[in-house]
Formats: structure tokens, C-alpha cells, sequence
């Protein structure tokens, strides 16, 4: 029961966001003085090696490398757009959580999946294929990707809880903030008419589908 509970406050921590935050004006991230904490040491954190962490940071920085190249490919289509500087402010968090999983493999000694350079082309063949829609398109891939890895990171972080909540508390904060990162960019693309994407719920499945064995297989190999 304690194990539910700490859960049920580190899943409800932050949500829903309020307009003021994120890229609406949301101050320094919560993981920043982790990240400055743990690229800096010189030790490896609680949890280095532990299978657990490993799969945890693995998939992770693959599924941010892989929003990085969706962001690429729908700018690369719609960067002149009039919607084109609202995927580069998302874009723009992308490449942070990416800084930051890229520190973390370093500091918990993770190799990388073998998979990203299928995720490099995938990805930006995803974003600029759901960008040649339109911006309803490119909202639509929006919606399907960052509810999945926000669902993606909510059982990341009852996994953490239920192992060690105090052991592995700036590692749950850095997910927590990214998770409502993705939140937000969630609701912006519903703000801009992701749901009048032509096929949106075939294409919101399609594309939740490839995320689902994309996970699978990242955590994996």
C-alpha cells in the first residue's frame, strides 16, 4: 500500500499542467541540479549497473533520439510555415531531454540500443511523412508520440517507486519533468487541431503502434 501511494504521488505531481509552465514560462526543470549533480561526479550514481536502470536509460535516450528526428523531419516540411516555429520551441525541449539521457548513459555506464540508426531514419521519415498533411498532420503524429511516452514514463516511474522511490529520486524527478514535457506538447497538438488530421484515429493507432515495438524493442536490444 505505501508503494501505491508513493506512486500515486509522483504520477500526480505536476498534472495537469497549468498554461503558465512549460513553454508557456515554466521555470528551471527540477532535474536540472540532478543533471549538474550527475555529470559531474566521478563515482557512478545509486544504480549504476542495475538491470533495471540500464533498460530504464537505454530505451529513454533511444525515444528521445527518435522525437529529435520526427521534430527534424516536420520542420525540414513545415519550418516556414506559420506553425513552424511552435515545432521548433517543442523541438528545442527534445534536444534537452536528449542532452540529459545522453549524460545519464555516460554516468550509469548504458551502452545505447543497436538500434538508433533504424530510429534516425524512421523518425524523420515519421515526422516529415505526417508533416506533408499539413499541420494537423504533424499535430496528429504529435498527440500519438508524446502520449506514449508520457504513458511510457508513468510506468517508468511506478517501476522506480515500487523498487526504490528515495534510492532513485533525482532519476524519478528527471523522468517525472520530461513526462510532463510530453504532456504538454500532447495538448498542443490537440490546441492545434491534431483531431481534424485526415484518418486521425487510424493514424493516431498506426503511429501508437510503432511506438509500442519501438519501446519493446529498445529496452531490449
Amino acid at each position: 500500500m505505501e508503494a501505491v501511494a508513493a506512486a500515486g504521488r509522483w504520477l500526480g505531481q505536476g498534472w495537469p499542467l497549468s498554461r503558465g509552465a512549460g513553454l508557456r514560462g515554466r521555470g528551471p526543470a527540477p532535474g536540472a541540479a540532478a543533471s549538474r549533480r550527475l555529470s559531474g561526479a566521478r563515482a557512478a550514481p545509486a544504480g549504476a549497473r542495475e538491470p533495471v536502470v540500464e533498460r530504464i536509460i537505454r530505451v529513454d535516450q533511444a525515444g528521445e533520439f527518435g522525437a529529435n528526428r520526427i521534430y527534424a523531419g516536420q520542420v525540414a516540411v513545415l519550418g516556414r510555415s506559420s506553425v513552424g516555429p511552435l515545432i521548433r520551441q517543442m523541438w528545442n525541449q527534445e534536444k534537452d531531454h536528449l542532452k540529459k539521457f545522453n549524460e545519464l548513459m555516460i554516468a550509469y555506464r548504458v551502452r545505447p540500443t543497436v538500434l538508433l540508426p533504424l530510429w534516425n531514419v524512421a523518425g524523420f521519415l515519421l515526422g516529415a511523412g505526417s508533416a506533408l498533411l499539413g499541420k494537423k498532420g504533424a499535430m496528429a503524429c504529435t498527440v500519438a508520440v508524446e502520449e506514449s511516452i508520457s504513458d511510457h514514463y508513468n510506468r517508468q516511474i511506478r517501476t522506480l517507486v515500487e523498487e526504490d522511490p528515495e534510492k532513485y529520486k533525482e532519476l524519478l524527478q528527471i523522468i517525472k519533468q520530461f513526462r510532463d514535457d510530453e504532456r504538454e506538447h500532447h495538448d498542443i497538438g490537440l490546441e492545434h487541431d491534431a483531431e481534424a488530421a485526415p484518418a486521425y484515429s487510424v493514424l493516431k493507432t498506426a503511429i501508437q503502434l510503432g511506438c509500442k515495438a519501438a519501446i519493446f524493442l529498445s529496452e531490449r536490444i
